[in-house]
């Protein structure tokens, strides 16, 4: 693990990003805090919530006393990166809606998924250390991702692409039983894995569509 800076030497380090509680962040430290979440999540899923925040901050493009003045300790960060990466998950849903075919804005969305489990794998055992026996956290992010899958789940179902009998937390379980079936949750084989996993919801709404079963029936008729 990489040596934590002293708070004197916090405060001497890149004094120009301070961001106190009393005002609005400046432009490039929102930028500069955006990109060391970015970055913290990405050195988390590879290599655990131990590595060096010097190599985060360098991944970000920052020195390490603007990492420092946004995030005082290793939980902050470690906190900080877990919230973010559960709001991304969520608003990514409703982004997806409004671009992508139903179908497809879920399929994007569970690659996304995969990606989130694969982080927050890798901060477990800091997270749980701590929140100790406070579990809300992990209560309200599983309810807020699986409103997320309930939703495009429903959407695919309303357009004859998705079938309907699927609960999002019952297909966020199924997709966090492949990941930690591989032995890096951000493999090919979880992707390849999850992908197969969707193809399984489409055509079980193409086998249940009436629509798509009188098309069948009026193209045998036509033959």
């Amino acid at each position: 693990m990489g040596r934590e800076a002293a708070p004197a030497e916090r405060e001497a380090i890149d004094p120009g990003d301070s961001a106190s509680p009393d005002r609005s962040l400046r432009a490039d430290a929102v930028r500069n805090r955006e990109r060391l979440l970015v970055a913290a999540a990405a050195a988390f899923a590879a290599g655990g919530a131990d590595v060096p925040l010097e190599d985060i901050a360098r991944s970000a493009g920052v020195g390490i006393g603007t990492l420092y003045r946004h995030f005082p300790t290793r939980d902050a960060l470690v906190e900080a990166v877990y919230r973010h990466e559960v709001d991304v998950l969520c608003e990514r849903a409703d982004e997806l809606l409004t671009t992508l075919p139903p179908d497809q804005a879920l399929a994007e969305w569970l690659q996304l998924f995969v990606r989130h489990v694969a982080t927050k794998r890798g901060m477990l055992s800091a997270l749980k250390s701590m929140m100790g026996a406070d579990t809300s956290l992990f209560e309200q992010s599983r309810a807020r991702a699986a409103a997320a899958a309930t939703k495009l789940l429903a959407a695919g179902a309303a357009a004859g692409t998705v079938r309907g009998d699927i609960q999002g937390a019952d297909l966020l379980r199924a997709v966090g039983g492949i990941c930690m079936s591989t032995d890096q949750e951000r493999s090919e084989a979880s992707e390849r894995l999850v992908g197969l996993l969707f193809d399984g919801l489409r055509h079980g709404a193409v086998a249940a569509s009436p629509t798509a079963v009188t098309a069948s029936s009026v193209s045998n008729i036509s033959g």
